[in-house]
């Protein structure tokens, strides 16, 4: 579990690291938003209930002052190594109970301040308003019913007598099913801002499913709590050194799918071109097979390029041209200086010279055409900042814009 829990450290904290790169790099130290500071105090009480939970099962062995008959209770001597080992791991209980709650907390709170820049021009705001004020009321309730459940504070490391379920945190049912249901309801509501957004968007199918996926990682860290508590109902002895690693589990999922929104775009950067070398590669090697394409087209034909440049890449906008306008054209008359050299029209009709774009011969009709196109977005790839234009990724939102 040791091994474990710290490689999970890591690798979560790298992810971290990732996610204020990204940030930095694109708007600047100064432009960041509350939602990575609210990341960087989730790395440093991420690494605290690390610690904790590394304590309750190397330093402690998962003992605390559950899991003794009464007998047992009087008759464990005060000065024991192993009354010592109870108390000690029943405090580290109370306290890896607050900074999990706490960490997950905050994902939650930086999760919906990430919405707030996503859903920037869109009638969003009061849906996330209501979304921390949810976070700050559950939490506050998760709080006060960890400190305040069992009371006085010190009854929660008390062996003899018999302090009850309610002051035994490692099986505190109390704890357990009032985390288990605000995590839900809160998961689900949080899930709830984003997913009908990109349902009703026109993103191709692969790429709406791709993002609600991103966007879900709620479901994991839902089941992962579920999880949670059924071990320790189930197995009140063994189950609170079980909750405990799977308490790292369920925080370092957490922590890795609050960032992905925000490190795959860059991932994706780092990746593409990779994928354009390959290409590049693979059309010269059929090149060299024989398979190449004409380099000089006959006179009036139009050159077509074999490949999208931007395939791979997803449409500019959910609507890329919605409105094309012909700006005017004019026809124009080629007057010849001499009429009478007009002998065979038909003849003349076909001596055209396509390279320079102008009638050859007199008597011609030189056509120009002014094409404008003008694109407006229902879309979203930029979002307003402080300083400009924030781009966050390859996101195409629809919505009332």
């Amino acid at each position: 579990f040791s091994i474990e829990a710290y490689t999970l450290l890591g690798v979560g904290l790298a992810i971290i690291v990732l996610r204020l790169y990204t940030r930095i790099t694109t708007v600047g130290i100064q432009r960041l938003q509350p939602d990575d500071y609210l990341m960087v105090l989730a790395a440093i009480v991420y690494s605290a209930e690390t610690v904790l939970a590394y304590g309750v099962g190397t330093y402690w062995h998962g003992l605390a002052n559950n899991a003794m008959t009464d007998e047992q209770r009087r008759l464990l001597d005060p000065s024991s190594e192993e009354y010592m080992m109870r108390v000690n791991g029943s405090k580290f209980q109370v306290a890896g109970w607050s900074t999990y709650t706490f960490l997950l907390w905050i994902l939650k709170a930086s999760m919906c301040t990430f919405y707030i820049r996503l859903t920037d021009g869109l009638d969003f705001r009061r849906r996330i308003y209501f979304g921390f004020g949810l976070i700050a009321i559950t939490w506050l309730a998760l709080l006060l019913t960890i400190l305040f459940g069992c009371f006085p504070l010190q009854k929660n490391w008390q062996i003899y007598p018999n302090p009850g379920n309610l002051c035994q945190p490692a099986i505190s049912r109390i704890d357990i099913f009032v985390t288990v249901v605000l995590n839900v309801s809160t998961d689900i509501y949080l899930m709830s801002i984003p997913l009908p957004m990109l349902w009703h968007s026109s993103l191709r199918p692969w790429k709406k499913a791709g993002l609600m996926v991103l966007f879900s990682g709620g479901i994991f860290v839902t089941m992962a709590g579920i999880l949670r508590c059924v071990l320790i109902i189930t197995d009140p002895v063994h189950g609170a050194e079980q909750a405990g690693s799977w308490a790292v589990r369920e925080t370092f999922v957490a922590v890795v799918t609050s960032n992905l929104p925000m490190v795959v775009p860059l991932v994706n950067r780092w990746i593409r071109p990779m994928f354009w070398h390959i290409k590049s590669f693979t059309s010269q090697v059929g090149n060299m097979s024989g398979i190449t394409r004409s380099a000089n087209p006959m006179p009036g034909a139009f050159r077509l390029e074999d490949k999208n440049p931007r395939r791979g890449m997803g449409p500019r906008s959910v609507n890329p041209l919605t409105n094309t306008s012909f700006d005017g054209s004019e026809d124009r008359i080629v007057h010849h200086k001499d009429q009478s050299q007009i002998t065979d029209r038909s003849a003349i009709s076909n001596q055209t010279d396509l390279e320079a774009g102008r009638i050859l011969g007199p008597g011609g009709i030189l056509k120009q055409t002014s094409v404008h196109i003008s694109e407006s977005r229902n879309s979203r790839t930029t979002f307003p900042s402080d300083d400009g234009f924030l781009d966050i990724g390859d996101y195409y939102l629809t919505g009332q814009s």
